[in-house]
């Protein structure tokens, strides 16, 4: 990332109509959410608490951007059978439809005629993208994200959301 590229938070301020996530990895190892995961692991909870420490934030966020009428939808490609992590993921997701978000799932399997870019990424307002980096371990790598604003890269992303939405499973269809 560099200096003049926005962060997520000004992305999502200054959408307008739309900001789609397409998430695409059996397995995310950021760490903000470790101990959350390792406690699901352990226990088989999950955090679902839309006003605990860990979710307020980006309930109150995704709320204040659903409320300037844009529309929140996150695409999440999975293999199947699915990973433990996918499995902490989609307890989760609750919270997520509970903000605002739309959500659907689509197993790997039914992609494979898709064109799809390299890395996760958000899409705003069909104009602006922002791809996530990780490392194979599933961290936050150097630079974190990327902001592309090419009409072609955008077109990309944002037709290759659109294809998975198409074919994805709505969240409260979606059993791992």
């Amino acid at each position: 990332m560099s200096q003049n590229e926005p962060s997520f938070g000004e992305l999502l301020a200054s959408a307008r109509q739309s900001a789609v996530h397409l998430e695409m990895r059996d397995s995310y190892g950021v760490g903000d959410e470790s101990a959350d995961f390792e406690h699901w692991k352990r226990t088989g909870r999950r955090d679902v608490d839309p006003v605990s420490t860990y979710w307020r934030p980006w309930v109150e966020l995704i709320r204040r951007t659903v409320a300037r009428g844009v529309t929140v939808r996150r695409a999440r490609v999975v293999s199947e059978p699915v990973t433990d992590y996918i499995r902490y993921e989609h307890a989760g997701t609750v919270v997520n439809v509970h903000a605002g978000e739309q959500v659907r799932w689509l197993p790997r399997r039914h992609v494979s005629a898709l064109a799809l870019p390299g890395n996760d990424c958000w899409v705003f307002d069909d104009e602006t993208v922002l791809f996530n980096h990780f490392s194979g371990n599933g961290d936050w790598s150097e630079p974190s994200w990327e902001v592309r604003t090419e009409p072609t890269v955008a077109r990309l992303a944002s037709s290759a959301f659109e294809a998975v939405w198409e074919r994805g499973i709505p969240h409260e269809n979606y059993v791992v």
